[in-house]
């Protein structure tokens, strides 16, 4: 059992500037470009690789990622990989966004938002394409973590749940089969994963960032029953791993806004926790979720899980002072228990590759204001 509070974070890092101007198909990057078939971006991504994994051990991250380096963004990287995929469709923009239309003209007037960039639709059998780019993910990490050592190493991977929120579906009768070929699909590469050495970090925000987008119109009973449905094909895709190797992250939409329409944590963990993964990452840091520690308060977590909630804000410039860093893990550590924490962040940093929330090296003193934090949370309980 560890004396000291871990450390980690949820994948995404800022990548290089090299690496953007060969992988950007579009402002959004929903796609890869042609140029990241190219030998120079293979050579640029395994050298930069090798340099965000050192970086974050330096700085004393313990469970650390290739920083997704190697993929536009946390979940439509799916469309490269697996075959089913091809059209467009605009995506289901948030409905805090909608409430201000205002707010979004904002956005597209100063930049911050590129409006027309569409993604594809599920228009065929979903399946694995070949293993081609998920080989050289566990390569380029394999021969990043042999240089650096760090206490662990995982890989991200989308959920079923997220893939169906990004890529609508136009072949399957409904959205149960649609799921369950995509969850089917995925499980070589979650098994794959898994099988090289790597903890998997299914990435989940379907368990509450779909609330406000894809299933608004959903009555509550019926977004449960979704909720419930994308933890039953996550489960089953995940069945022939080890509970834990496997991490969940959860939250309701790495974007700047109100975020007024979230689901509450409350209403939803108690389906949260009957996913499969040991660890799950959720929100605790941002404006609108920093007060759910308490649901702990009311809420038991299951003896089997561990907790990394995010005590660092990822869209926010302002980098966290390491004490109240503390303060927010001495939270948690109260109500679930000091040994079941791991510091963590809200979210990835650079959600879709070419448009990171946080301004690229102030993503590193918040990473140094985490560790820091965790430390002086350990001195205070052990």
């Amino acid at each position: 059992m560890e004396s000291y509070i871990r450390t980690t974070h949820v994948g995404s890092l800022p990548r290089p500037p090299s690496l953007l101007s060969r992988m950007q198909k579009n402002p959004f990057g929903w796609r890869l470009s042609k140029d990241a078939n190219s030998l120079e971006f293979a050579k640029d991504l395994a050298e930069s690789i090798k340099a965000v994994v050192a970086r974050q051990v330096e700085i004393g991250i313990d469970f650390v990622s290739d920083g997704e380096f190697s993929k536009p963004n946390f979940a439509t990287y799916v469309a490269d990989r697996l075959v089913g995929f091809g059209g467009e469709r605009m995506p289901v923009p948030p409905a805090d966004w909608m409430a201000f239309p205002g707010y979004v003209q904002q956005m597209i007037d100063t930049g911050t938002l590129a409006p027309g960039a569409g993604i594809p639709c599920c228009n065929g059998p979903v399946a694995p394409k070949d293993d081609t780019a998920l080989s050289t993910d566990i390569a380029n990490m394999r021969a990043a973590i042999d240089v650096c050592r760090p206490a662990r190493a995982f890989l991200n991977a989308a959920s079923p749940g997220v893939v169906a929120v990004f890529h609508a579906n136009e072949f399957y009768p409904d959205d149960d089969a649609y799921i369950e070929a995509v969850a089917e699909a995925l499980r070589p590469e979650y098994e794959a994963i898994v099988d090289a050495g790597f903890d998997l970090q299914v990435d989940s925000p379907d368990l509450a960032m779909s609330r406000h987008m894809n299933y608004v119109q959903l009555d509550e009973p019926a977004f449960m029953h979704a909720v419930e449905r994308n933890i039953a094909a996550l489960n089953h895709a995940t069945r022939n791993i080890p509970s834990e190797r496997l991490r969940m992250h959860i939250c309701w939409g790495n974007w700047q806004g109100p975020h007024h329409l979230d689901i509450p944590f409350e209403k939803i963990v108690s389906r949260v926790v009957r996913a499969r993964p040991q660890t799950l990452l959720v929100e605790g840091a941002n404006p609108r979720h920093g007060h759910e520690w308490a649901v702990f308060r009311e809420f038991q977590l299951p003896e089997d899980k561990i907790l990394a909630p995010g005590v660092i804000d990822s869209t926010s410039n302002s980098v966290e002072h390491p004490d109240l860093v503390a303060q927010r893990l001495l939270n948690y550590a109260d109500v679930v228990g000091r040994d079941r924490v791991v510091a963590g962040t809200d979210c990835g940093f650079s959600t879709f590759s070419g448009l990171p929330q946080v301004y690229p090296e102030f993503v590193w003193l918040k990473l140094a204001s985490l560790v820091q934090g965790a430390e002086i949370a350990s001195d205070k309980l052990w």
